[in-house]
């Protein structure tokens, strides 16, 4: 037997692009085309073709209005609008199943259910042939006969539908799927069916009488409402028979030898790599014909021309496990291993040099002795300033360039990896590096490039320094917080286990909820969802009148402390007794840096026992730890951005903010703002920069969602020019896709293009603070930029060593604390020019507990 596999495209579609839209994840390419439904339609079509193994195949696809509309004017309007961006997919989706070999059929006046009835009736006619029909739509069970099945698609399987398992389901045979329809109506195509009759009574009909024309002829036995009902909506039912019967003999080609199925044609890669489906192409391992890779492994070399580099390490970095680099460019592709890597000296001279995280290169440059100079350019930045998602290994970009030389070496873990697939894998990705050195460059614009220029780049030499420098740690003061906190968390957990009568794991949510919820009948402060309890810190902090509670939140805050900090910390100590963290320039899609292995920015400040923590920082020669910190620079650079007078006038006049904004929404003076009022007109002053809604300000300043509504409103109409400002902003998002810095920093937000409302207001508020937290970002590089060069340019010994959002801390030498002091302040000030002044605080001590 032949067979024939007939889809329905529509509903593959469909399906495919709300797999991920209500996840708010609108897969798409590098110039903005969604492909969520395209990736996913593809994986579809690869999994039937490879389950179904057919001999024929065909998919068809609705083609706007039908017959069915001009009966019915309102058919088909309960469903909602078709998204945008998968009305844009379907063209595409037409062109990459036909590069697939398979045909696609649509026709004016018919739906696609029409078109694969026609072809359905066509093999019902020939012996030859046998036929699945693909879909999730239950309307084309009714043409289940000998020789067509349904493969019926579920959520994450399917059913196959022959005349068996039908009868074994509904207890009729397929063709009274039309009279089934009939009598219960279908809400999605807005058929209306017998009104008040549903799916069991329709059933018990059909059992009895057989087809809708038995159940009428029948209607005198039928007793009760189902009687009156069936009356009153006789013609609903027989008008609902026609909508919901498949039309078979649609005037289109059936000739089932036309869609023999063949393969993929010549053109399917191309299209792929053209809408970025590379992860498609590896999984069907499909390659490209590659000239082989030539290559040299050499103890040194010298070059005086441009070239290419990527190194390969084992684990972080900062351990200086280097497995080797691989150099490339047009007249040299070769190999040096770690053994040899030391010796080096092609990083001094003039030519330019193309790395892929240029960071982590100098830095072991440094570890190694090698002197290298500043006449470098690093796709990883370049990149990143694009929007690209960014991986540390280089891997990922090459993936979604359509190279798939330069898999990941996850081939390191294994004992039988050979020295020659790193060896190649290396070149690889230097000869990558090589053949793009400046096709992302170019994809920059004016403001991107000069940021790239003028803060990235310099940028990376600041933070290395940085991460080579390392911070200074007194392991006495972590051993004796470690002794002091274990002794703190034994009291406590007898404590809670009193309180709670019985012995339990305090840092299980589960075990925790039974004990408080169920055990001790502590009233939940929320609704119970999933019959489950949450022990989040925003439920237990209402309940912190019982004692069992506040124990158990100072517990954890405590377990936090000791595992992530007193402990933590001491792991990632170096032979040095330094901590060599690394700061991640590309991780961020506002700009900001971010710090790992371990995270500094994260070190607690709420609490004693958090700031605690910081007295374990101190300075390497006997000298000083200076922090620097920018005062309410998000809200100077949202006063300059909304151009809003009266928080610009308070700046000037160098007010207190929070004040100032609590004088002119409660209209008092200065000497009535309440301490309650300051908290109040503070919470929103944050809010606005973060787009707070008034559920979040509700739950900020605990008073009730309308309160929170008033509030804001009070504000915006207070600052006018605020409430103008960010309209604006997001009106120029919706319109543009995008946001950008002063500095020209462009943020994507495809949050905005999804069809989910809660994601869409995601988008909002991201729009709303990313040029206020992305120029603030800008602003402290910038400056770490021109103090780490002043340093350099004066030969200062003092070093900076952390960065943590606005603040910058330096390890200071005694006879360097005043100019230390003098640079830091002034070029931090005087670093960009606002509408207002930027301030900064600065603290000086001998640990960086001390500084603050």
């Amino acid at each position: 037997m032949k067979k024939v596999i007939l889809i329905d495209g529509n509903n593959l579609l469909f399906r495919s692009y709300y797999a991920t839209a209500y996840s708010g994840n609108i897969l798409r390419n590098s110039k903005g085309f969604p492909t969520n439904a395209l990736f996913g339609f593809i994986n579809m079509l690869n999994k039937i073709i490879n389950e179904e193994n057919p001999n024929y195949m065909m998919i068809a696809f609705d083609k706007g209005k039908t017959f069915r509309h001009e009966k019915y004017e309102v058919y088909k309007d309960g469903r909602k609008e078709t998204p945008l961006e998968l009305k844009q997919q379907f063209p595409v989706a037409k062109e990459i199943a036909r590069t697939m070999g398979i045909k696609c059929f649509e026709i004016d006046n018919y739906e696609a259910d029409d078109i694969i009835g026609t072809f359905a009736k066509e093999v019902d006619k020939d012996d030859e042939f046998i036929a699945t029909i693909i879909s999730s739509d239950k309307d084309l069970l009714q043409l289940i006969s000998n020789d067509v099945e349904v493969k019926l698609l579920k959520t994450n399987d399917y059913i196959r539908m022959n005349e068996k398992t039908f009868f074994d389901t509904y207890g009729i045979t397929p063709p009274r799927m039309v009279d089934l329809k009939s009598l219960m109506g279908d809400s999605s195509d807005n058929i209306p069916g017998v009104k008040g009759i549903g799916e069991k009574t329709a059933l018990k009909l059909l059992h009895e009488y057989s087809t809708l024309d038995g159940i009428y002829e029948n209607i005198e036995n039928i007793k009760g409402s189902a009687k009156n009902k069936l009356e009153k909506y006789k013609d609903d039912a027989y008008f609902s028979y026609e909508l919901a019967t498949i039309y078979k003999d649609v005037p289109i080609d059936t000739n089932l030898l036309n869609i023999k199925y063949e393969g993929i044609t010549d053109e399917f890669i191309p299209l792929l790599e053209e809408y970025e489906f590379y992860s498609i192409i590896k999984k069907l391992g499909i390659k490209k014909e590659e000239k082989e890779l030539k290559y040299e492994v050499k103890d040194n070399i010298t070059l005086n021309d441009d070239f290419a580099y990527y190194i390969l390490v084992n684990g972080n970095y900062h351990d200086k496990d280097i497995i080797g680099i691989g150099i490339y460019n047009d007249n040299i592709s070769c190999f040096i291993d770690k053994d040899n890597f030391k010796k080096l000296d092609i990083f001094n001279n003039n030519n330019t040099k193309y790395t892929y995280d240029l960071k982590k290169n100098i830095t072991l440059f440094k570890y190694f002795n090698i002197l290298y100079d500043k006449n470098n350019k690093d796709l990883v930045l370049e990149t990143y300033l694009l929007n690209y998602n960014i991986k540390d290994d280089i891997s990922y970009l090459t993936s979604i360039c359509g190279v798939t030389t330069t898999e990941d070496i996850t081939l390191l873990k294994k004992k039988d990896i050979e020295k020659n697939d790193i060896i190649k894998n290396t070149i690889a990705k230097a000869k990558f590096i090589w053949d793009n050195r400046d096709k992302f460059y170019k994809k920059l614009n004016s403001d991107e490039q000069k940021l790239y220029l003028d803060i990235e780049l310099p940028l990376t030499y600041v933070l290395s320094d940085m991460e080579y420098t390392g911070v200074n740690i007194d392991l006495e003061v972590l051993n004796k917080m470690k002794e002091d906190l274990q002794n703190k968390l034994e009291v406590l957990t007898k404590d809670i286990y009193t309180l709670a009568g019985t012995e339990f794991n305090i840092l299980s949510p589960k075990q925790l909820g039974t004990i408080l919820f169920d055990k001790l009948s502590i009233p939940y402060p929320k609704k119970i969802k999933n019959d489950s309890y949450s022990t989040s810190a925003d439920i237990l902090n209402k309940l912190t009148n019982y004692e069992i509670v506040e124990k158990v939140l100072t517990y954890r805050m405590l377990a936090k402390l000791y595992s992530n900090y007193a402990v933590g910390l001491i792991d990632y100590i170096k032979e040095d007794g330094r901590i060599h963290t690394i700061f991640n320039q590309t991780l961020t899609r506002t700009g900001r840096l971010s710090s790992t292995s371990p995270n500094l920015q994260n070190i607690p400040m709420r609490t004693e026992y958090g700031r605690m923590i910081r007295k374990a920082f101190i300075s390497s020669n006997d000298g000083y730890i200076l922090s620097s910190d920018y005062s309410q620079i998000e809200l100077r650079v949202f006063a300059h951005m909304s151009n809003a007078t009266n928080l610009i006038e308070a700046f000037n006049n160098n007010m207190d903010i929070h004040t100032k904004t609590a004088m002119d929404i409660y209209h008092v003076s200065e000497e009535e703002v309440t301490p309650l009022m300051r908290r109040n007109a503070k919470a929103v002053n944050f809010g606005i920069l973060y787009g707070i809604s008034s559920f979040g300000l509700s739950e900020d300043l605990n008073i009730n969602v309308k309160e929170a509504k008033e509030f804001i409103d009070n504000y915006l109409n207070t600052y006018t020019g605020i409430k103008d400002y960010m309209e604006s902003l997001k009106k120029d998002a919706y319109q543009n896709g995008y946001v950008k810095t002063l500095f020209g920093r462009t943020r994507i937000i495809d949050e905005l293009k999804n069809s989910n409302y809660i994601i869409r207001q995601s988008g909002e508020r991201m729009a709303l603070n990313t040029p206020i937290q992305g120029t603030s970002a800008d602003i402290l590089k910038k400056a770490m930029i021109e103090i780490y060069d002043l340093f350099s340019e004066k030969k200062l010994k003092s070093k900076m060593i952390i960065q943590v959002h606005d603040e910058l801390v330096f390890d200071v030498y005694k006879d360097e604390k005043e100019v230390v002091e003098q640079i830091v302040k002034e070029k931090m000030e005087n670093v960009y020019k606002l509408n207002v002044p930027l301030k900064v605080d600065i603290n000086i001590g001998t640990s960086w507990y001390e500084a603050k």
